[in-house]
């Protein structure tokens, strides 16, 4: 994993300049399907924090059972001499207790309501961080009930440098870099159409060797995220939405900021007490967080011509149509080689690809900025 991650900021940083021109390929009817499917992805996971888990951990085997099965069936097929090739009936299967608890899912529940009411009711600061707060009341709730323990806080260091390769050297696997990479163009164009709704918020022109510039650093943060022994780092459309609420406009404000999360991360209690917050707390926000993203994709599909341009319909419609099949088929893969399953199992992926092809098939590759930059502004929301 931190092979590909590596190879594809490697990547990124070389085909920079060429990101730069495609943004024209990704019209507000694209972008504004890929960031739909995204939200619609990641809601399972924000519905399997509030459960407990992933569906597949609802039921577990109820191994006296198929013990007891296994072993009628042998007798039965010794008896009419015969081998036993198959069980008589499906694995027995009993429901876990942890799963969709009533208790966590309250509190889940809990978490929802309270973001929900400081929206509705909070003001500036305290509605802008309603999720976090949110998510801090829900953790006391969860401490309270006896559910959130501090064991790991208390027993991790206070300070600790994080090493470069702590699990090894990474391996660089052609297909993983290249389905990595394939990633990584989709997030440089977002980030083309972010760095250009940022030049109009700050009515800074930007030239395209200042977006090819920040295409590389995306790239650059790609690896060292991938030497560092985590994920890509990358341009995100929430700093757009700061720079539009807060109207703070300088560069070194960010970097006070990072200067403060590299500290933090230095800091293994702080780590241990993020990593202390149950998910069925995480749940409740998840619910909020993801939806907003689907919401985004579709505030921002709203602005796309359906009316006189009915081709957009069909591009929308079978692009999430692609992009839903590994979240209700997720075993569809299973005849096709393994090297193409990292491609076929991402429905963002297929959303994206589909998405960018039949607009060209149905559109052309129409040089639209200015509708980019608009689905970029629209998207600083998630």
């Amino acid at each position: 994993m931190f092979g590909a991650i590596i190879g594809a900021g490697l990547v990124a940083i070389i085909i920079a300049p060429f990101m730069s021109r495609l943004l024209r390929f990704f019209p507000p009817v694209v972008t504004g399907t890929i960031i739909a499917i995204i939200g619609i992805s990641l809601m399972r996971v924000g519905v399997g924090w509030a459960l407990g888990g992933p569906a597949h951990l609802a039921q577990t085997v109820d191994v006296p059972q198929l013990v007891q099965m296994v072993d009628g069936a042998k007798e039965t097929a010794a008896a009419a001499g015969t081998e036993l090739t198959r069980l008589p009936g499906p694995i027995p299967m009993v429901d876990s207790p942890n799963y969709g608890a009533l208790d966590t899912m309250a509190v889940a529940g809990f978490v929802l309501v309270v973001i929900l009411l400081m929206v509705r009711y909070g003001r500036g600061f305290i509605a802008n961080i309603a999720v976090l707060l949110g998510i801090v009341i829900g953790c006391i709730v969860a401490v309270v009930m006896g559910k959130m323990h501090f064991d790991m806080v208390a027993k991790a260091d206070w300070f600790a440098i994080v090493t470069p390769f702590a699990f090894g050297m990474p391996t660089f696997d052609p297909v993983m870099v290249l389905t990595m990479t394939l990633v990584m163009i989709v997030v440089m164009i977002e980030s083309v159409g972010m760095f250009l709704a940022l030049s109009d918020i700050t009515d800074k022109p930007i030239s395209r060797t200042e977006l090819a510039a920040g295409l590389r650093t995306d790239g650059l943060g790609t690896v060292i995220g991938g030497v560092f022994n985590t994920f890509p780092y990358t341009s995100f459309s929430q700093n757009v939405g700061l720079v539009g609420v807060t109207g703070v406009k300088s560069r070194w404000v960010c970097v006070a900021a990072g200067v403060i999360m590299i500290v933090l991360g230095m800091l293994p209690k702080m780590a241990a007490l993020v990593e202390s917050v149950p998910t069925f707390v995480l749940g409740g926000a998840g619910l909020v967080m993801f939806g907003m993203v689907a919401a985004t994709g579709i505030r921002i599909l709203t602005n796309v011509d359906f009316k006189t341009n009915r081709n957009n319909l069909y591009i929308v419609a079978l692009s999430i149509g692609f992009g839903l099949v590994p979240l209700v088929a997720p075993r569809w893969t299973q005849h096709m080689a393994h090297s193409l399953h990292p491609l076929l199992e991402s429905g963002i992926l297929l959303t994206a690809i589909s998405a960018v092809v039949l607009n060209m098939f149905f559109n052309g590759g129409r040089d639209d900025t200015a509708g980019a930059i608009e689905a970029a502004k629209a998207a600083e929301a998630h």
